[in-house]
């Protein structure tokens, strides 16, 4: 007799993505949650299952000594003042010379929760990818990421979206300015993430590289005949309204000359990629997305 956890049902897996997006309330997503029948699983066993458990998606160490991090706190004059983030490079023998290696550098936009010890750990793949790394926390204005998801999404729902994508702006061109960045940059990035990483393409033009966005929002259509970046898309097939976004956007960047590349993953949903909440987590969609976004930054931010 197999004694693994019965696999929570997609309609449970829906629930936890609108309760994220502020869709309901805590109180309501938990009403909802027990008028959901799942065989072996109590109401309180389905939620501690649907939230994140961040150790268990922890893939590199914060202390691995093949990477240096920091926390940086950089100017955004047009946005909120500051923002802070959380900054990773590869060491190697170059790195601890007087002269350190210039490496491409990669911006990584979090969900709409802030800075969380996921998105920390995605900064930390990127860097074991040979790029420095930069992951925002479009928090800082209210103090940073809580510690705590949800409470994350009540302040993010506080900040102004104009002035929070301008702090994104801002920590993108300080990356690109470093003196140790070669001066070519990409940005990917996760649900709200995924917009950013779009519509910096439109914003910044021929100074980003490379986009990734994994189910993010489009840009307005009178943008996007702006973006220079190459555009990879990742949408899980699950994910309908979003997937359900990309016939058109392919369209557009095809129209607009924009080297691009689209991907639809089957049975996977919304958050597929984030292996910390393991009842969105598609592992096979999610490795082949991860390994395409590499291949896809060597190609466009190494040239």
């Amino acid at each position: 007799m197999s004694s693994e956890r019965p696999k929570l049902p997609i309609e449970a897996v829906e629930l936890y993505n609108e309760f994220i997006h502020g869709g309901m309330s805590r109180r309501a997503f938990m009403t909802r949650v027990q008028g959901l029948a799942v065989a072996g699983l109590g109401a309180t066993a389905v939620i501690e299952a649907l939230m994140p458990n961040y150790a268990l998606g922890q893939q590199i160490s914060k202390t691995d000594d093949r990477i240096k991090t920091s926390y940086e706190t950089i100017p955004s004059p047009k946005g909120n003042g500051t923002i802070k983030g959380y900054f990773v490079r590869p060491v190697s023998a170059d790195s601890r010379s007087e002269k350190p290696s210039k490496l491409p550098g990669i911006l990584v936009v979090h969900e709409n929760r802030g800075l969380n010890p996921h998105i920390e750990d995605i900064a930390r793949r990127v860097a074991l990818s040979n790029f420095m790394a930069f992951a925002p926390d479009g928090l800082t204005s209210q103090g940073g990421f809580p510690g705590d998801d949800y409470k994350g999404g009540l302040l993010f729902n506080k900040i102004d979206k104009a002035k929070m994508m301008e702090d994104m702006q801002a920590a993108a061109e300080w990356l690109k300015a470093r003196p140790d960045c070669t001066g070519k940059i990409g940005v990917t990035g996760f649900c709200y993430g995924g917009s950013v990483s779009n519509n910096l393409a439109a914003r910044m033009g021929a100074d980003l590289a490379a986009a990734v966005p994994f189910y993010g929002g489009v840009p307005p259509d009178a943008e996007i005949p702006k973006i220079k970046a190459a555009v990879l898309v990742h949408h899980g097939e699950l994910d309908k309204n979003a997937a359900a976004s990309y016939p058109a956007y392919d369209k557009a960047l095809t129209a607009a000359g924009v080297a691009h590349e689209g991907y639809i993953y089957p049975n996977a949903v919304h958050g597929f990629n984030c292996d910390a909440t393991p009842e969105r987590y598609n592992k096979a969609a999610a490795d082949l997305a991860w390994g395409r976004t590499i291949d896809w930054f060597n190609k466009y931010t190494r040239a």
